[in-house]
């Protein structure tokens, strides 16, 4: 242990809070949280306390502890789940590519609501629903609430008209023709005027109480409406209400009733089989399941499922857009009773968390379980099948190449650049046929600011084997095959680079068009069939470190776009922008600032900083 963790844990203060422990990198490995700090952190450290093999390994890398006080324990779980997100740290219970979890937003804070697909919910005064762990699901959904309910998912923006000449209710502003989803009966078109504001608010209504799964209230509101429509002899909305019911019976039929008590109700059961750990989520609605969600953990390995199953609740109610007032778990939960009173508040109401022994909820519990069993199973299988192809894979390519053995690590290389400005190369591993994502590397180049794939290639590779030889243990493994996006050109630079490193590695070129392979010491590319599994697999590993340098290349440009917008406002020049934005962090707050904190920054007089804020005002 280092004298600057002793010191901080010397100073721990009894309080609770969350805390960060932190690598020799700096970066964040660890997050929790507790009643008093000083006992749960220093408890960690204490010889002769029982500790597991994860908890021993991460004890092991820590070089730094940060903490963060706060006044209540229920405080200290919210900034849990907050750091958890923001940091995914590496020994923490995880839900499996949580980030990319979508979900279904409905835009009520504009005037004529869209159904949309969101990457994250925020406070921005629209619905969320989610997240779906089944991209394909929330996309099945959202083409259904477009066929019944016909709520737009254009991005035009519509204003809104309080009345018309002609006393029909507010309307939307502009009036553009009918586009295509019209005439496909997709879409009511608000920005036409063919319905109005009113009538589209109801179908915005109903579309919420829809994915809320409150589908008898909407059938039986509708049915009035639909009576009240007849009655006024508006037969054309009598119809598509007709319509609009049968469509929700329909769906309302397929989603079987499991809980005769008709209540709502999320069931929560986890499964572990080796290293997988599997929750299973049943949506329950007024007593119909109304949907089921997957999640895999991640680092769950060496936890109880009583505290894999409590880390799994916190990450997915932090995020959670509906809470019901009841929860039923498989496990008895640790922090059963700071749960409840962390939900509660983010409900807004009471909220009861059930590990039930018997009866009805324990049957909900069980089928949970069983369905999370499947999961599970469908998990290894094509896992096993994925790595079978992957051996066939890279079998067919020690064939085709003729090593002397399977490739176990493959390192592909790639340049991107426009006309040799912001030049970047990127590394991409595979091993055992699969990416190693820890493993990728990105480069800027340095030697060169004109075109010259050739240079910028041999630049990549010198610096990837010098930082091997100068003991950096990012680059420590050398590959068994070297991939170079690239002819025989290409594979020159890389032979050349490897013989100068005084190495022996197999290295070979797969060009673009016509899908050659460049092997060292042959006149003519090797061509093989398209469906041929190793040119497949040349080709995945290719693609990826294109992809890899071509997303850095962007990064890049993009923020030299930005930035240079600055260099429009008189006074700025380049020494000015980089104190602007090593100062506010992006252009975007560099708009949102006061005359006064623009001030604050060094090299920034009254006036210029008077032109930035008008500059910014009239952006």
């Amino acid at each position: 242990m280092n004298a600057n963790l002793e010191e901080k844990l010397a100073h721990l203060p009894a309080k609770p809070g969350a805390y960060m422990m932190k690598d020799a990198r700096g970066a964040v490995i660890y997050v929790g949280k507790a009643a008093s700090l000083r006992s749960r952190v220093r408890s960690y450290f204490q010889k002769g306390h029982a500790i597991g093999a994860k908890v021993q390994t991460l004890v092991n890398k820590v070089r730094d502890i940060e903490w963060i006080v706060t006044d209540t324990e229920i405080e200290a779980l919210m900034l849990e789940c907050n750091l958890i997100k923001e940091h995914r740290p590496k020994y923490n219970v995880r839900l499996r590519d949580d980030k990319h979890y979508p979900y279904l937003c409905i835009t009520t804070s504009e005037p004529f609501p869209r159904a949309i697909i969101a990457r994250r919910s925020k406070q921005d005064g629209n619905k969320y629903f989610g997240p779906y762990t089944d991209s394909g699901a929330l996309r099945d959904c959202l083409r259904l609430i477009r066929r019944v309910f016909k709520i737009r998912g254009c991005n035009k923006r519509l204003g809104f008209v309080e009345s018309s000449a002609d006393g029909q209710n507010g309307h939307a502003e502009r009036r553009d023709r009918p586009c295509l989803n019209y005439h496909l009966n997709q879409c009511l078109s608000p920005c036409s005027g063919k319905i109005d504001a009113s009538a589209y608010a109801d179908l915005v209504r109903d579309t919420c109480m829809f994915l809320e799964g409150r589908h008898d209230f909407i059938i039986e509101r509708m049915r009035n409406e639909m009576k009240s429509a007849a009655e006024r002899l508006d037969f054309e909305r009598a119809a598509r209400l007709r319509d609009q019911i049968e469509a929700v019976q329909k769906l309302a039929e397929r989603q079987s009733i499991i809980d005769t008590e008709h209540a709502d109700r999320d069931v929560i059961s986890i499964v572990y089989q080796g290293l997988i750990g599997c929750v299973q989520l049943l949506l329950i609605r007024r007593g119909r399941l109304v949907g089921q969600e997957t999640f895999f953990l991640e680092g769950a390995s060496e936890e109880s499922p009583e505290q894999a199953l409590q880390e799994f609740v916190k990450q997915y109610y932090s995020r959670a857009t509906y809470i019901p007032k009841e929860i039923l778990v498989s496990e008895e939960l640790p922090e059963n009773d700071i749960l409840k009173e962390w939900l509660r508040m983010r409900r807004g109401g009471a909220i009861s968390i059930i590990h039930p022994k018997r009866g009805e909820k324990r049957r909900l519990v069980e089928l949970a379980t069983k369905n999370a069993e499947l999961a599970v199973q469908r998990e290894i299988g094509v896992a096993e099948a994925d790595e079978t192809q992957r051996q066939e894979m890279l079998r067919s390519l020690a064939e085709v190449l003729s090593l002397t053995s399977i490739p176990h690590r493959i390192e592909a290389y790639d340049i991107a650049n426009i006309q040799g400005q912001d030049a970047v190369g990127s590394m991409v591993v595979f091993e055992d046929g699969a990416p190693a994502k820890s493993e990728y590397r990105r480069f800027k180049i340095r030697s060169l600011s004109t075109p010259d794939d050739y240079g910028m290639m041999r630049e990549v590779l010198r610096r990837r084997f010098a930082r091997r030889t100068q003991s950096d243990e990012k680059f420590a493994k050398l590959p068994d095959l070297l991939l170079v996006d690239g002819g025989k050109g290409q594979l020159n630079v890389a032979l050349e680079v490897i013989a100068e490193s005084g190495l022996n590695i197999p290295a070979v070129g797969l060009a673009k068009q016509f899908e050659e392979i460049y092997t060292p010491g042959t006149e003519f590319p090797i061509v093989l069939a398209r469906n041929s599994p190793a040119l497949q697999m040349l080709q995945r590993i290719r693609n990826e470190a294109h992809r890899f340098a071509q997303a850095y290349h962007h990064k890049l440009t993009q923020k030299k776009v930005r930035e240079s917008v600055l260099d429009e406002i008189p006074g700025v020049g380049p020494r000015r922008r980089k104190a602007l934005v090593r100062h506010f962090g992006s252009v975007a707050r560099v708009r949102q600032a006061s005359l006064e904190q623009l001030m604050q920054v060094p090299g920034i007089t009254e006036p210029v900083a008077r032109a930035i804020y008008d500059w910014s005002r009239s952006a």
